[in-house]
């Protein structure tokens, strides 16, 4: 039996692309005033935040009881390097759109208890009533989040190492000796998929490839983004 895949797929040129996304996340905040969305840091996102941050200023929008959190953290850094994830959001948007210090939720960048902290910020999701949206980039090689190739579909929200290529980078603008633990903490791919909706931004030629293999290649853990073929709401 052949099963027809359907997304809502928004092609736009590259000078619209970050309004594009921004308007997606303001909509949904002017819609649902008390919405939990969920944020990814790194290059594509960037200035879709910035945007976002802009639309609700212009349109004086009330965020007083909306929540944004972090998809994941960088492990094992000051909250003020610029790499950090916290430090990153709160740059794009939250400070300018002044959300309230209890509404903006990040994983957190130490701990001595991993299970523990990564099993109270899901349940700290649930008990806001779960994602409402949540933003996603793709990585050329398919990773969502730190769920890097090999990653289970069933895994929640955890801690471990990060990508080599990142290791190496963050070692190297913090300075930080290789006998000091650097990872990354992410909501799992099941979490992922437990949000209501998703937005998937996928910007660049470079991204062209994992695009394809993500909504029409096999379903396999090879390639995580390939999960979200079966979520019911997905837009890209």
């Amino acid at each position: 039996m052949t099963t027809t895949k359907t997304y809502r797929l928004t092609a736009v040129a590259p000078d619209a692309f970050a309004e594009t996304c921004a308007r997606v996340l303001f909509e949904t905040v002017k819609n649902k005033p008390d919405a939990v969305i969920g944020l990814s840091t790194g290059r594509t996102t960037g200035d879709i935040h910035r945007r976002f941050a802009a639309l609700v200023r212009a349109h004086n929008l009330d965020v007083s009881r909306l929540t944004i959190f972090g998809l994941d953290e960088v492990t094992g850094v000051s909250r003020d390097y610029f790499g950090a994830c916290v430090w990153m959001l709160e740059h794009e948007c939250v400070n300018d759109l002044g959300i309230a210090p209890e509404n903006f939720l990040m994983l957190p960048l130490t701990s001595d208890d991993w299970e523990r902290d990564c099993d109270a910020f899901r349940a700290e999701l649930a008990r806001r009533g779960g994602i409402t949206l949540l933003e996603l980039g793709l990585g050329e090689n398919g990773h969502i989040g730190f769920n890097q190739p090999g990653t289970p579909f069933e895994q929640r929200a955890f801690h471990g190492r990060m990508h080599d290529y990142l290791e190496a980078r963050i070692r190297r603008e913090t300075g930080t000796p290789d006998d000091i633990p650097l990872g990354g903490v992410t909501l799992g791919i099941a979490d992922v998929m437990d949000a209501h909706e998703i937005m998937l931004c996928a910007n660049g030629a470079h991204k062209k490839q994992a695009l394809t293999d993500a909504l029409w290649g096999p379903v396999t853990t090879d390639l995580p983004a390939t999960a979200l073929q079966s979520h019911p709401h997905l837009q890209i």
